[in-house]
C-alpha cells in the first residue's frame, strides 16, 4: 500500500504569489500559497467568490505570472520564462476545464476545430484522418456522439458544451487537469453526470485533477483532500473527510455550516456561523503554517494552535 512518503508528487506549489496591478493598485490575489499535489488524486481548492482559487489555477497553467514563489511540474520550475521545449511539455501534460462552458469555447469554429485545435502545433505533425479519429474517440469518452462534431457550440445545452470542454482537455491526452468550478454553471440534474463522467476518465486514465470550487458537497463526492483559502491566504488543508469530521480553522467551520442539509428539520436548526477576521490578533504573535496531525496543516499563530489541539484531542 502506497503511503504519503512514497507517493509521487506530479506538481508543487512553493510560496507562490500573484498580483495584480501596479505600484499604488497593486493587489496580491494569491499571497504564500504552498501545496504538492499526488499522482492519481483530486486535490480540491475550496473558498468563497474571489479568494484567489481561479487565479491559482491560471497561474499553474500560466496563463496569469507568478509575483514570487516556484511551481514545480515533475521537479522542473514550470512558471516564469521556460524554454520553448518545457513549455510543449506543459501544454501535453497539464490541461484546463473552465468554468463557463460556454464562453471558453470559440462560436465560430465548429466542435471538430474546438477539440483538435491542441492536436496542430505540438511535435507530432498528425494526419487529417489521424486528428479526426482522436476527436472522434473524445467525444465518445464524454459520452457524444463522433457525428456531433460538424456542429456548432450554440446547437449544444450547457451539460453538452461541457462535455466538449473535457473532450478538448483529454484529446491531448494530458496526465493532469485543472478543473474550474466545472459545473458550477450547470443545471444540477447534469452536475452528477459530470462528476460521474470525471471520475470514470480519472479510473480509466490514471489522471490527477486538481478541482476548483466553492461547494464543499462536490468536494466531498469527488476530492482526495481539500486546501481551503480565503482571500488569496490558505487557511487549512486535509484529507477530505478529516476536514469535514474535525475543521479547526473558523473559516472552514463558516464553510462547511453553509452546506444545505437534505434533512429539512436539521436544516431548520443548524446554526450558520459568520466568520469574522478581526477575530484574530496577529499584530504581535505571527500565524504560522502548522502540520497538527498527519497530513492536517491549518494557519495560527500559538495561542490558536494550542487551541486547535485542543479541538483535535476531544
Amino acid at each position: 500500500m502506497e503511503t504519503k512518503e512514497n507517493r509521487e508528487v506530479i506538481l508543487s506549489v512553493r510560496h507562490m504569489d500573484v498580483c495584480f496591478g501596479k505600484r499604488r493598485n497593486r493587489f496580491k490575489a494569491v499571497d504564500d500559497v504552498s501545496f504538492d499535489i499526488y499522482k492519481g488524486e483530486t486535490f480540491g481548492v475550496v473558498g468563497e467568490s474571489g479568494s484567489g482559487k481561479t487565479t491559482i489555477g491560471r497561474a499553474i497553467i500560466r496563463i496569469h505570472p507568478t509575483s514570487a514563489g516556484e511551481v514545480l511540474y515533475h521537479g522542473e520550475k514550470i512558471n516564469g520564462r521556460i524554454s520553448k521545449e518545457l513549455d510543449r511539455k506543459v501544454t501535453r501534460g497539464i490541461q484546463m476545464i473552465f468554468q463557463d462552458p460556454m464562453a471558453s469555447l470559440n462560436e465560430r469554429a465548429k466542435v471538430d476545430y474546438i477539440v483538435s485545435e491542441g492536436l496542430y502545433g505540438g511535435d507530432v505533425k498528425y494526419t487529417r484522418a489521424e486528428r479526426e479519429e482522436k476527436v472522434s474517440q473524445a467525444l465518445r469518452d464524454v459520452g457524444l456522439l463522433p457525428e456531433f462534431a460538424s456542429r456548432f457550440p450554440h446547437e449544444f445545452s450547457g451539460g453538452q458544451r461541457q462535455r466538449i470542454g473535457i473532450a478538448r482537455a483529454l484529446v491531448m491526452e494530458p496526465e493532469f487537469i485543472i478543473a474550474d468550478e466545472p459545473i458550477s454553471a450547470l443545471d444540477v440534474s447534469i452536475r452528477a453526470q459530470v462528476l460521474n463522467l470525471m471520475s470514470r476518465l480519472q479510473k480509466e486514465r490514471g489522471l490527477t485533477y486538481l478541482f476548483i470550487s466553492h461547494d464543499l458537497s462536490v468536494m466531498r463526492f469527488i476530492c482526495d483532500r481539500i486546501a481551503v483559502l480565503h482571500k488569496g491566504v490558505m487557511v487549512e488543508l486535509s484529507d477530505c473527510e478529516k476536514l469535514f469530521k474535525h475543521p479547526l480553522h473558523p473559516y472552514t467551520r463558516a464553510l462547511l455550516s453553509a452546506v444545505p442539509m437534505p434533512d429539512p428539520r436539521r436544516e431548520k436548526e443548524k446554526e450558520i456561523q459568520i466568520y469574522d477576521p478581526s477575530m484574530h490578533d496577529y499584530s504581535v504573535d505571527k500565524p504560522k503554517w502548522v502540520e497538527l496531525e498527519e497530513g492536517h496543516f491549518v494557519r495560527g499563530n500559538e495561542p490558536e494552535l494550542a487551541k486547535y489541539r485542543e479541538m483535535l484531542a476531544q
